[in-house]
């Protein structure tokens, strides 16, 4: 749509907003530092705050208006948003009619998104709340768009994104300081780790391996030959290919999918099914324990490098203390294992890796060891005298003109039922961090939160006969946990939330592995699910 993905601003732009809309991101707790930021401005400087969410994160205190939608909508109320920018005019037309296309298009999809429609969709009270947060939203100029994995994780994943490109280009807020789409990466070399083709269909800076050139181009960086056309696997599909004996070996880096990934007893049986399995890791995780080997990295703070942030900017990381053991870099880990495969790396530091970056990477050309060194330069930096990009798409789309794309709302994969009555919704709290491999670790924050739960609306407990801090059991289609009981109304009548960072009461044990048909990513936020009181 806009012909590049990612985070179009920059985080210091909460300043030049006039307000926000967040949804599908628990700032305050995923990205506290942002959702500060965001806090700031709406207490103490008046901004404008929208907050769509199944749950009652922080943010919504400080909100005009709150939605507290069913799972997997996002799609639906975001499209009733356009419907009521569109039919009263509100849209910014001269940006639309100038830098923009397929218009028409999207405008006639949306004519059915009513308001009355909408709300029936999402579960919300009051349709009107919709017409007014929509009107809020095309006064407030500019205004900023968050999200972050509440939009991605389910199988409308990649059109909730679109939904949210083509509200932000209707408003006139794209390529505008204070504005834009901004994703809210998980963790911290998130973005880098895309830019650098950790995807299976791309080189760096999301060259398509399809293309005969980029072929072309890094057979000679790599001193490489007869690099392969065709796109990788996903992890998913590695996962059925080896269940389907068809995927033999795998190596897995700082990834912990036996607690991370959808429907837990797959995964174990495709890690099982295997012939050979690596594992890189700083702590011997649930996953390593399945692994024919292990090798042993270092942690963040006993090596050097760089990372790619949520807002684009690279970030030098410098050791700080000696590798505890035989830890080695990840580098030149990898460097070794392709010297004994037959490969001609000579590698000796990893500057060394980030001026081939710097050589095959356009976006990056411009970033020197030296010039990250002293400054925090985001890219797209081209050239070394380039100051970097703090902010994309000012003149015009990388692809041009912005391409409005119709889109329509589709349920979850997996609705409720008789036997499987009530939503489950995953996610993550301010005192973990993803699977638990690091924070677990952590005494004080481990105290603060030693056990998983899963959060029960009033109602939900009143009927099913569960008291707060009680051991429950929490079902679906895939398998059960045993889980604390804790009562509130954060949650939506019908909907229980689970923090995912916990084996022991592992959510991914009861999450579905279907994906977004086309970026393949879970749908993690939504499934069938019932919760029972243990008999005695």
């Amino acid at each position: 749509m806009f012909g590049s993905g990612a985070m179009t601003n920059s985080i210091r732009e909460t300043s030049v907003s006039e307000g926000f809309l967040v949804i599908g991101s628990n700032t305050t707790e995923n990205h506290p530092v942002i959702g500060s930021m965001i806090k700031k401005e709406v207490i103490n400087n008046g901004k404008k705050l929208i907050v769509v969410d199944p749950r009652k994160i922080e943010l919504s205190k400080y909100a005009d208006y709150y939605f507290p939608i069913n799972p997997g909508t996002n799609v639906a109320i975001l499209n009733g948003f356009m419907h009521v920018i569109i039919k009263e005019g509100l849209y910014n037309k001269d940006y639309v009619n100038s830098r923009c296309e397929g218009f028409e298009e999207m405008a006639k999809v949306l004519e059915k998104y009513t308001p009355e429609y909408v709300a029936e969709i999402c579960g919300i009270s009051n349709p009107e709340d919709i017409v007014g947060a929509a009107r809020l939203m095309a006064q407030l100029k500019p205004m900023a768009l968050y999200y972050s994995m509440g939009i991605t994780q389910f199988v409308s994943g990649v059109n909730g994104v679109k939904c949210t490109a083509n509200l932000q280009m209707l408003l006139g807020n794209v390529g505008v300081e204070g504005g834009g789409v901004n994703p809210l990466r998980g963790q911290n070399n998130v973005q880098g780790a895309c830019d650098m083709g950790c995807l299976p269909n791309v080189y760096t800076a999301y060259q398509p391996v399809i293309s005969e050139e980029n072929k072309a181009k890094f057979e000679a960086a790599w001193g490489a030959s007869n690099l392969s056309l065709k796109p990788g696997l996903t992890l998913l599909e590695m996962f059925n290919q080896a269940i389907a004996g068809n995927l033999k070996a795998m190596y897995e880096m700082g990834e912990n999918p036996v607690v991370s990934d959808p429907n837990q007893h797959h995964v174990i049986e495709a890690l099982k099914s295997l012939e050979f399995f690596v594992v890189q890791d700083i702590f011997l995780t649930e996953t390593a324990q399945y692994a024919d080997v292990v090798l042993p990295a270092r942690a963040f703070l006993e090596k050097e490098g760089s990372v790619t942030n949520t807002e684009r900017r690279v970030q030098l990381m410098r050791k700080v203390l000696p590798p505890k053991g035989d830890a080695k870099d990840d580098w030149w880990i990898i460097t070794e294992i392709a010297k004994r495969m037959g490969a001609n790396w000579n590698y000796t530091k990893a500057e060394d890796v980030f001026e081939e970056i710097r050589k095959v990477t356009p976006s990056y050309a411009g970033i020197t060891y030296e010039r990250a060194e002293w400054s925090l330069i985001q890219w797209p930096c081209p050239t070394t005298d380039h100051p970097g990009t703090q902010y994309l798409h000012k003149d015009k789309f990388t692809r041009g003109l912005g391409l409005f794309t119709p889109i329509e709302y589709t349920p979850p994969a997996e609705g409720t039922d008789f036997e499987y009555p009530v939503i489950l919704t995953t996610g993550r709290i301010l005192d973990h961090f993803h699977t638990g491999t690091m924070t677990r670790n952590s005494k004080v924050l481990d105290e603060n939160v030693p056990e998983g739960f899963v959060e029960v609306n009033p109602n939900d407990a009143q009927n099913f006969n569960i008291e707060d801090g009680e051991l429950i059991s929490v079902s679906s289609r895939r398998g059960s946990i045993r889980i604390r009981a804790k009562v509130t109304d954060k949650v939506k009548p019908n909907t229980v939330f689970i923090p995912f960072h916990f084996f022991e009461a592992c959510a991914n044990v009861l999450t579905i592995d279907a994906v977004d048909p086309l970026c393949k990513i879970p749908e993690y936020k939504v499934c069938a699910c019932r919760i029972e009181k243990i008999q005695p």
